[in-house]
């Protein structure tokens, strides 16, 4: 891994974790959601300061260079998440649907209430 890269990750990994922290304070975003995203970035500063594990996980996974193993990391980490937020806003969608079916029915009770 070059020294260029090693300084562009550790760099980049840097600012996402003051940017993180920085939304947390606003209120910006949740504390829960902001783990992954920390922990993504430590990941980064791990690779970028400690290479050899880099190239220790290239060999293991069979990639040709340390480069094109963290690129594959990052695509594996980023559809999980994707995934996670799939799921999250599934169960969001069908909690709206619920709500809203519950509100239309007690509006419709009150309704025939009134009218009685």
């Amino acid at each position: 891994m070059t020294l260029l890269l090693r300084v562009v990750l550790t760099v980049v990994s840097i600012l996402t974790t003051i940017l993180i922290l920085r939304k947390v304070r606003m209120s910006q975003m949740r504390i829960e959601d902001s783990v992954f995203w920390i922990g993504f970035s430590f990941l980064l500063i791990v690779f970028s300061v400690f290479p050899k594990i880099v190239y220790l996980m290239s060999d293991m996974a069979g990639t040709q260079t340390p480069v094109n193993f963290i690129f594959l990391f990052v695509i594996f980490l980023l559809i999980l998440k994707m995934f996670r937020m799939s799921v999250k806003i599934s169960q969001l969608e069908t909690k709206i649907k619920d709500l809203a079916q519950k509100m239309a029915i007690d509006e419709n009770l009150r309704r025939e209430k009134d009218g009685e």
